[in-house]
């Protein structure tokens, strides 16, 4: 039986960058989020209320995310999204910082720090993916 090259391909497609390059392309926010976990302020993000169609990719890379079908206004002062545009589209990592245990949102293809998700969301899955503005880009329809 032929051996798959899956995980080849994954790590073929990762974007590898090192402090330098990502500080010359980022802004200094999205370098903040995107590379050393920062949060935004609440309510102050590009995103926060834009109901515009469209796709929301990621700021560092330009993957495919989210979807603004999947947006809905949580309250909480950070884009807020029932799921992400494709399971292998974002990664997931446990974060015990801040005295909390939370789950980690991650672009999965450069590793940047997008936002976290939880448990309180509407919908059938009951999620509530509480994203970055400064970690997206919408491409609208």
């Amino acid at each position: 039986m032929p051996q798959s090259n899956a995980g080849d391909l994954a790590l073929a497609d990762k974007v590898v960058k090192d402090e330098k390059e990502w500080r010359k392309e980022l802004t200094p926010m999205q370098y903040a989020v995107l590379r050393e976990k920062a949060t935004e302020r609440p309510y102050t993000g590009e995103y926060e209320k834009t109901k515009t169609p469209g796709t929301y990719m990621c700021a560092g890379c330009g993957q495919p995310l989210f979807e603004s079908d999947s947006k809905f206004n949580s309250g909480c002062g950070w884009p807020s999204f029932t799921q992400p545009l494709g399971e292998a589209n974002v990664a997931e990592k446990s974060d015990s910082t801040h005295g909390m245990v939370r789950t980690e949102v991650l672009c999965s293809k450069c590793d940047g720090h997008l936002g976290h998700v939880f448990n309180d969301g509407p919908g059938e899955n009951g999620l509530r993916y509480c994203i970055n503005s400064a970690a997206l880009n919408l491409k609208p329809k």
